[in-house]
């Protein structure tokens, strides 16, 4: 009887093989993986070794327990993952709850479409990986303000607080992931507190602590001591410089050669004093000459000679150097 069965379900066994091949011509995506880091779950695979004339387009799929159980192993379309060219998908609006969820992908060129490849085992969001948060601290005043940046929805941060060097009395404050700053008050001023942070989302799942962070609190009034310390100086400044352009400007001769003093010059740089003599020439030391003259009445053929004589000696010296010329009668 066993045997009847065996052999007439080998024919419906080839039969569907043949169908399955002729339905199925573009091969299945491979290699598909599931990467969740702080609660955000992609999830990705490999595309199909096959050329195709366009685009190929990827169809996403996941299978919930309620889905399994409930709905008789009903399938549900990711609403974001229908019709997409990556070869990614981001599941986390549709992983929900803490279920195990099968997950599944196929390929599509043009009209023909791949079989469906699932992820190796279902998946969980427990399974997620929690890095440590990233923290800026700052002092405010006389408080602590402690910030955050990409935290886990739905986690929460635990933020110790510590004087340096009092560990064991520290504070523990638990902070909501959707709050993400922390404002620590009533502390005291000029001490030096440190702060490290964890991210926790189940007893069993939580992050490593960040590092300690340590700053000096400053008190409430150090802004405003701050400042007036600035204006003050300022003032300072321009007074004793306002005080020395006017003792410049309204100094007294003898007052300012008292605080002024002038330095001699050095020798090597004095002028020393040189006898200049000048020498003079032989035409120049004859600027003078007397010529007497004596006119007798007996010759005045010799008179008439010597006025000549003396215009043409006059003419002769006007052309060199002035002289004095004194007539005696």
């Amino acid at each position: 009887m066993r045997l009847r069965w065996t052999v007439s379900l080998l024919p419906m066994m080839m039969m569907m093989m043949v169908l399955l091949n002729e339905v199925w011509m573009l091969p299945a995506p491979g290699t598909v993986s599931m990467e969740s880091v702080n609660m955000r779950h992609t999830l990705r695979w490999r595309p199909p070794q096959a050329s195709c004339g366009t685009s190929i387009l990827y169809h996403v799929q996941f299978q919930g327990e309620f889905e399994l159980t409930v709905q008789n192993g009903r399938w549900v379309d990711a609403h974001e993952c229908q019709r997409i060219r990556h070869t990614h998908c981001d599941l986390t609006s549709d992983l929900g709850s803490d279920s195990d969820y099968n997950l599944q992908v196929r390929a599509q060129c043009g009209s023909e479409l791949s079989a469906w490849t699932e992820l190796s085992r279902p998946f969980n969001r427990r399974d997620t990986v929690l890095t440590v948060p990233e923290m800026n601290v700052s002092a405010v005043g006389g408080a602590l303000q402690v910030s955050f940046d990409k935290l886990p929805h739905m986690a929460v941060v635990n933020v110790t607080v510590w004087k340096k060097g009092d560990e064991l009395q520290a504070v523990v404050y638990r902070m909501p992931a959707e709050q993400k700053m922390l404002h620590v008050a009533a502390l005291q001023e000029g001490v030096v507190y440190c702060v490290r942070a964890q991210t926790i989302l189940q007893p069993q799942l939580q992050s490593s602590s960040t590092d300690p962070h340590c700053l000096s609190l400053t008190g409430p009034g150090a802004v405003w001591k701050r400042a007036t310390t600035v204006t003050v100086t300022v003032i300072i400044m321009a007074g004793l410089l306002f005080a020395v352009f006017w003792s410049i400007s309204h100094c007294h001769p003898d007052a300012c050669q008292t605080y002024f003093h002038k330095e001699p010059l050095p020798d090597s740089l004095r002028q020393t004093d040189l006898d200049i003599q000048i020498q003079k020439s032989h035409q120049e030391a004859e600027l003078c000459e007397r010529i007497t003259m004596v006119q007798s009445i007996d010759s005045e053929r010799q008179a008439s000679k010597a006025d000549a004589g003396l215009m043409s000696l006059l003419e002769d010296r006007s052309s060199e150097l002035p002289f004095t010329v004194e007539f005696v009668v």
